[in-house]
């Protein structure tokens, strides 16, 4: 069983920052690959930015490409997605999300994780 708790969401300007935070239970940490969605009201939830177990490997949708960089503490059993000039379109409630099976390359299918967070709220005002 992995647990996974986000933190670092909040209420920010547009052109503002915040990083979001993911810790994991479990002493695997290392061999899961990543992933950050967001989801809207209305909207279904969408893959944000995905990261391979070793960190070398990442992918970005096209609307966070350049604004967002994900990275990952395997020490620490911490992943990060540290987002930059933020946009009202970005507002949702972000979650984590673990793939424990070969974590050698980042995944981008909501159905190929295993596990989830709660979920983040990220506000961004005009």
């Amino acid at each position: 069983q992995v647990q996974l708790v986000e933190s670092g969401g909040g209420l920010v300007q547009a052109g503002g920052s915040l990083r979001l935070s993911c810790a994991a239970s479990g002493r695997a940490f290392s061999s899961y690959a990543m992933g950050w969605f967001r989801q809207a009201p209305g909207k279904e939830r969408a893959l944000v930015a995905a990261i391979s177990w070793s960190g070398g490997s990442t992918y970005y949708a096209d609307s966070v490409k350049g604004r967002f960089t994900i990275s990952r503490d395997n020490a620490k059993n911490t992943a990060y997605l540290q987002m930059n000039s933020l946009k009202p379109d970005d507002t949702a409630v972000y979650y984590c999300a673990a793939h424990l099976g070969g974590g050698g390359y980042p995944h981008r299918v909501y159905s190929e994780y295993d596990y989830w967070g709660q979920g983040t709220q990220v506000t961004v005002s005009s």
